[in-house]
């Protein structure tokens, strides 16, 4: 018996996640605890699965809380993650966990970003390296990465902007592939329309997998600093909104960065 279409619902969404996932149903079923055979019933659109077992699934393929949501939606669920406003009093100790973190990353620059790149809140580290950046890009919501790459943003402060720009374009397109996102879509595609063309291949000196910032100070400084960057998320998260946020840290690349940014920052 057919219980839903085999093309949409929850059948269609499960199937575009294990592709997008690149996951065989034989190793998806061994995963979740099933067979090949439920899990094709399932894709097909012959069986629909219990809460438990959507549950399963998506944890196996690494669904965003979000995107399970909607899961469990689609088979006539009620959702099983809430979404709680940060600034909810139940968020209280989230919210100091946050101040905690950002506090103790000073004197260096940090910020905390929901799922689209939009700024929650950041140090004063990160408020000393936007110094001279266009008011209308910092009027919420504030994107960080517009921020980094626009014109009238820290763009032409960035000595290496045709490494970094693309740096930051493929790490959305990364995202916006893995967790597909209308938003960080449009974000990616305007933020190519505002790079230099993209370098044929990185230079010798990167660090590693890591393409340093290379960015000048803005007057009166005039001091050059080079930043790398780490990206942190709470990976056992139940809340959504927990869930979506992303430290973004920046390093000191060199001891001269470490000292400049120690004299520049007021704690």
């Amino acid at each position: 018996m057919i219980t839903e279409s085999a093309s949409g619902g929850l059948a269609g969404a499960l199937r575009e996640w294990r592709t997008r996932r690149r996951v065989s149903q034989l190793e998806l079923a061994v995963r979740a605890g099933t067979t090949q055979r439920h899990v094709s019933f399932i894709e097909s659109g012959r069986s629909v699965p219990g809460r438990s077992m959507i549950i399963r699934l998506a944890e196996s393929l690494e669904v965003p809380i979000r995107e399970r949501n909607e899961l469990l939606l689609a088979a006539g669920f009620a959702p099983a993650y809430p979404q709680t406003d940060l600034d909810d009093p139940q968020l209280a100790a989230v919210r100091t966990a946050l101040d905690r973190v950002l506090h103790g990353h000073l004197p260096y620059p940090a910020v905390i970003v929901d799922r689209h790149g939009d700024l929650v809140s950041a140090n004063a580290g990160f408020q000393v390296i936007i110094r001279g950046v266009d008011p209308h890009l910092l009027t919420p919501p504030v994107s960080v990465p517009r921020v980094l790459l626009h014109p009238q943003g820290l763009a032409p402060r960035i000595l290496n902007l045709d490494e970094w720009a693309w740096h930051i374009i493929e790490r959305i397109h990364a995202e916006s592939t893995r967790n597909p996102s209308d938003r960080l879509q449009l974000l990616a595609a305007e933020l190519v329309d505002m790079a230099p063309p993209r370098p044929r291949q990185l230079p010798p000196h990167h660090l590693g997998f890591a393409v340093p910032l290379h960015l000048r100070m803005s007057e009166p400084e005039n001091r050059e600093l080079r930043l790398i960057t780490t990206l942190t998320h709470f990976g056992t998260a139940t809340d959504v909104t927990i869930a979506e946020l992303r430290l973004e840290a920046f390093l000191p690349a060199d001891e001269t960065t470490s000292t400049a940014l120690t004299e520049l920052v007021t704690w």
